[in-house]
């Protein structure tokens, strides 16, 4: 018997309250457990990270750029973005998905290894079709690198298993705002 009365979440008309995919980017100085400190107010909360990515990008000013990608409610982002907002090594924070139309990129390596002509020949091809760059090639196997949205990467995977997948590698996502969109804090470049 079911009960006609209970909702998922998902069934919500509050839209705070709907879990959605959020990318955040996060400015912070370039110091020993700035990183942790960060990754620490999701963990704490159990707040699940997709994925992750953080690079140096102004070596003078020893800036790092963090881009998080998690799924939770807007109220929740919003209140874990507030506390990021107070952390000392933060200097900005933005969540890309709310606030402007953003580019979104990640990288993966993708291993075939086949001795089977036909299917070394397909997979070449599906590499081209996919704008995938040939890396490295031996007669048993190819190496394939991909920087595309994560879903575009998800369906080469996939489109590669029949033919010999036997690796995969892959970056989080890197994103950055469209247009004149950009961070405050003032970054040399």
């Amino acid at each position: 018997m079911t009960d006609n009365n209970k909702k998922s979440l998902y069934d919500n008309e509050d839209h705070d309250l709907l879990i959605e995919r959020h990318t955040i980017a996060v400015l912070v100085d370039n110091e020993s457990g700035a990183l942790q400190r960060v990754i620490g107010l999701f963990s704490a909360r159990g707040y699940n990270i997709e994925t992750l990515t953080v690079s140096e990008v102004d070596q003078e000013k020893k800036i790092s750029r963090i881009t998080i990608i998690t799924h939770t409610s807007n109220r929740v982002i919003e209140h874990v973005i507030a506390l990021l907002e107070r952390l000392v090594p933060v200097h900005e924070v933005h969540n890309l998905t709310l606030q402007s139309p953003h580019i979104e990129r990640s990288v993966a390596l993708v291993k075939v290894v086949t001795e089977d002509s036909d299917h070394r020949v397909r997979a070449q091809q599906l590499a081209d079709r996919f704008g995938a760059r040939t890396i490295d090639s031996t007669k048993e196997s190819f190496i394939f690198e991909l920087s595309d949205m994560p879903e575009k990467l998800d369906k080469f995977i996939d489109l590669m298993r029949p033919f010999g997948l036997a690796e995969i590698t892959r970056t989080g996502v890197t994103a950055m705002s469209r247009g004149i969109n950009t961070f405050k804090t003032d970054i040399s470049y």
